[in-house]
């Protein structure tokens, strides 16, 4: 049974990236064609960010359409086929699940659209935010309420008040699991969308989390979780052939804000948040480098960083963007391998 489902997982994940890769010339000339081109920032408050990335202005934003679009069309397309088609083929390729991928796929498709909205508002430099797109108290704002109607669903839907600590075992903190759920994926959305800077920098980081997540949540019997990893994992790869340096296109928030929340879903979901500092642990380091720089500069009038996230002083110091890039996805998967040795050493404690 357990070879069932590994064939499954991986044969959805390849299905994704084949669908994915196949999609991506439609989209990119539909991004091209209506010119819905990334606006660089100029002078101003970001004079090193400026200078940095003037020459990638009207490269196409939106990106992440192609990600969270194959994983809503594979698990609606199959849903239904295994509804009406005869056979097993399309049952065993539903990955559909009210207790494990229904909320996901949720959180996924609503924090996408918003995101979609913002990445318009940014091409057209349109909006009552005064133009350029959602500001970050607005982005926090609806990181905040997207995260609280996921706690709500956990709490009262679930009757989910159990958190896991890692070797200290299962603590009931009643209500206030719902204070932790939002904290987790505020904070993993704001730290994913600070880290989506560079060509393939969020993408790869995204997809070493994405798989650890897998790994997790098929050693813990869910399977159609692991599933869902799968797809998405499938789809960031597809994303990455066509975003390495120099990218076709870049994920936007449609993909940073929408993968992140998803991916702090998935983590309360799997009862192993406190792993997430590991298994993100890129994440974690980009969004402390743009938080110390702000307190430095309100309490100190200094800077620490050249520029902030921390991927952006590394450029400002010389490293070519390639450079970063691929340093920062070995930092990512060694965090992850650590994550994942926590997760199986506390499953033998």
């Amino acid at each position: 049974m357990t070879i069932f489902y590994i064939v499954k997982i991986l044969l959805l994940s390849a299905l994704a990236f084949i669908f994915a890769m196949a999609i991506t010339p439609t989209l990119t000339n539909f991004l091209y064609k209506y010119k819905l081109g990334k606006q660089i920032r100029n002078g101003g408050q970001t004079p090193v960010f400026s200078k940095l990335h003037a020459h990638k202005a009207g490269t196409p934003t939106m990106g992440g359409v192609l990600i969270w679009g194959t994983v809503l069309l594979f698990m609606v397309l199959f849903s239904f086929l295994a509804d009406v088609m005869p056979g097993e083929i399309f049952k065993y390729l539903n990955f559909f699940s009210r207790s494990e991928t229904l909320l996901p796929l949720g959180v996924l498709v609503a924090s996408a659209i918003i995101g979609l909205l913002d990445d318009w508002l940014d091409v057209s430099g349109r909006g009552v935010f005064g133009g350029g797109g959602l500001k970050l108290k607005h982005r926090l704002l609806i990181y905040t309420l997207i995260a609280a109607a996921g706690a709500a669903w956990f709490y009262f839907k679930l009757d989910w008040t159990v958190f896991h600590v890692p070797f200290f075992g299962n603590f009931e903190i009643s209500w206030w699991y719902i204070p932790v759920f939002i904290f987790v994926i505020v904070a993993t959305s704001f730290s994913v969308n600070e880290t989506d800077g560079l060509d393939g920098l969020a993408g790869g980081t995204l997809m070493i989390a994405f798989a650890a997540y897998g790994i997790i949540s098929f050693a813990l019997g869910r399977y159609e979780l692991a599933a869902f990893c799968g797809v998405i994992i499938g789809a960031l790869l597809a994303f990455l052939w066509f975003n390495i340096p120099p990218a076709r296109f870049y994920m936007g928030d449609t993909g940073a804000m929408s993968l992140g929340v998803t991916l702090g879903v998935i983590a309360m979901l799997t009862n192993s948040a406190l792993l997430l500092p590991l298994i993100g642990l890129i994440f974690l380091i980009e969004s402390l480098s743009v938080i110390i720089q702000t307190i430095s500069k309100r309490c100190r009038h200094k800077k620490v960083f050249i520029s902030s996230p921390i991927h952006h002083h590394y450029q400002a110091i010389g490293w070519p963007e390639a450079k970063v890039v691929m340093r920062f996805w070995v930092v990512a998967a060694l965090g992850a391998v650590l994550g994942l040795i926590v997760f199986l050493a506390d499953r033998q404690w």
